[in-house]
């Protein structure tokens, strides 16, 4: 009996924006997320005295509504937007 593919792992498509930070799609929700914190350890956006806060740079203000520091939870909110 195949196994039931979840929710979470069903290919969404990806804005033009949010694929100049994670690649091009589709993608699982998942797998945005991962890449998104690839791409946020690697440019060392992540607040180092408050974990939780995320300070975008320029390709993620577009992906963020232009807020220059939202917290890892918005983060998850405002992403959704871009995928369909």
């Amino acid at each position: 009996m195949p196994k039931a593919t979840s929710a979470f792992m069903k290919p969404m498509t990806i804005s033009a924006e949010l694929a100049e930070v994670v690649g091009a799609g589709p993608m699982p929700r998942s797998e945005v997320v991962k890449a998104l914190w690839v791409y946020i350890k690697k440019n060392n956006l992540q607040d180092p005295s408050k974990k939780r806060n995320i300070i975008a740079d320029e390709k993620l203000k577009v992906v963020f509504g232009g807020k220059a520091v939202v917290d890892m939870f918005e983060m998850t909110k405002l992403v959704s937007k871009h995928l369909s």
